[in-house]
């Protein structure tokens, strides 16, 4: 079911709202989650408002340069995420581990094997 969530990055200089649903949690194996250890959860920009921190913010894009990941200056967290869906959607891909008040340990998040893609 989708609920109303605070995000951002360790330091705080970047924070967000967010509704998302996080029954539908994904991990994926490709080159840069697995490295992160990211549990992802997604939905429409328009359910996503950044709050603060826009000014530093940086972003990272590899592979087909599709995803804009987008992370703080300066403690590095990479708590969200910017596309388009697969319905050619916009769409934010969220770290939840980067929600406030969020065990994402205890979520059965379902797994991609990005690294076919």
């Amino acid at each position: 079911m989708e609920k109303h969530y605070r995000g951002g990055c360790q330091c705080g200089a970047v924070s967000y709202e967010v509704d998302v649903d996080l029954d539908k949690t994904m991990t994926c194996n490709c080159s840069r989650c697995q490295r992160l250890g990211q549990i992802l959860a997604f939905t429409t920009r328009d359910k996503f408002a950044l709050l603060s921190g826009a000014d530093n913010l940086t972003e990272y894009r590899f592979n087909s340069k599709k995803i804009a990941h987008m992370f703080c200056k300066t403690c590095g967290i990479q708590s969200f995420a910017y596309g388009i869906s697969p319905d050619c959607t916009e769409a934010a891909g969220i770290n939840v581990n980067a929600l406030e008040d969020v065990d994402p340990r205890a979520l059965t998040p379902n797994h991609v094997n990005g690294k076919a893609f």
